[in-house]
């Protein structure tokens, strides 16, 4: 027992400390030793603490001993749960009701701050746009290819799917830079290198600054695009493996009783996809809650555009304003919660249905 106690400590002490000089010495440590040694002392420490582990838990009772050993194998990934995600949350609410440097409390100072401010009221409403918009979009048409795309043959299937799918491959930042061309204005009287400006005057129209155009939140809603381009293949594959399992006996009883391919869809695919379709839309609302990429490259919150998470980003680190940020991302974390709980309760009937 001794042995595994002083082996857990000297592992846990000898890995923090060389993390540490990673950050302190890293003259010493090129970036490729370091990925190596996180690597190899990874792996090989995670190892060795939970054969420590296992020795120090044999060394008790026999009975106490099978009675702890699930809980002990599991103690290090809660215990960095704990460490990575429940800590920060915790300290994030509480700097929330300090001032900005969280030196001094100032109560609900932040929150009404941030709740009679017409840049937070204007990140809130644009948030609900994406919330209202992108997850339903993606489902939408997700679903529409899904259909289309098992209708072509193997291969032309194959290769439409992976072609679809392929923006996924893409980061937000990457895609934004790709519509960012897409978008490009230029001067009337130059040459115009965006697609869209280049398909209006040729035409004969004028080019047009799309990314700055505010009437019924275009510029907005040109953004919600960039994302549905992106996701759009992963609600194709979730509801395209969905469609596929939806029992042939049933599609076939259907045509039996008189009813056309609209109808089969409408009222017998679409039922028993549902569950994988309420699933692809929250996991698109979490993500929407979290947009921060894609504001960012293509218009940083200007022109009305701004989100949540991009104004929290500007707070904290334009602004130095950590309260009014940690206030931000509190209500973000409220907001989440909700979806998350619905996601984990649909998630459980589901399992439970099967």
């Amino acid at each position: 027992m001794i042995i595994a106690v002083v082996g857990i400590w000297v592992l846990i002490a000898g890995i923090g400390s060389l993390f540490q000089a990673f950050v302190y010495y890293p003259q010493f440590f090129p970036k490729v030793l370091q990925g190596l040694l996180a690597v190899v002392l990874g792996v090989l420490g995670a190892a060795a603490v939970f054969y420590f582990i296992n020795m120090l838990v044999e060394a008790l009772p026999k009975r106490v001993s099978a009675g702890l050993m699930p809980y002990a194998f599991l103690l290090p990934g809660v215990g960095l749960i704990g460490l990575m995600l429940l800590y920060p949350t915790v300290q994030t609410i509480n700097f929330s009701f300090a001032n900005a440097d969280s030196t001094a409390y100032v109560g609900l100072a932040n929150y009404v701050s941030i709740f009679t401010n017409v840049a937070f009221l204007s990140s809130l409403i644009n948030n609900l746009l994406w919330l209202l918009i992108v997850p339903a979009a993606v489902v939408f048409f997700g679903t529409i290819v899904a259909v289309l795309a098992d209708r072509l043959p193997g291969a032309a299937e194959n290769v439409t799917k992976s072609l679809i799918f392929l923006p996924m491959a893409i980061s937000f930042v990457g895609a934004a830079t790709i519509w960012g061309a897409m978008y490009a204005y230029n001067p009337p009287g130059q040459p115009q290198t965006g697609l869209l400006n280049a398909l209006v005057t040729g035409v004969g129209g004028d080019p047009v600054s799309w990314l700055s155009q505010t009437q019924l939140k275009l510029n907005n809603l040109l953004l919600m695009v960039i994302l549905i381009w992106i996701q759009a293949g992963f609600g194709m594959v979730l509801l395209s493996s969905a469609i596929k399992g939806v029992p042939e006996d049933t599609i076939e009883a259907g045509r039996i009783d008189g009813a056309n391919e609209l109808q089969i869809f409408l009222r017998i695919v679409i039922p028993q996809i549902r569950g994988t379709m309420i699933t692809v839309f929250v996991t698109l609302v979490i993500l929407v809650l979290k947009i921060f990429d894609i504001v960012y490259v293509m218009t940083n919150g200007r022109f009305d555009t701004n989100v949540i998470a991009n104004l929290f980003f500007q707070e904290i680190f334009a602004n130095s304003q950590s309260g009014i940020a940690s206030a931000i991302v509190v209500v973000l974390l409220i907001v989440i919660t909700p979806v998350l709980v619905y996601q984990v309760r649909a998630f459980r009937q589901q399992e439970a249905m099967r």
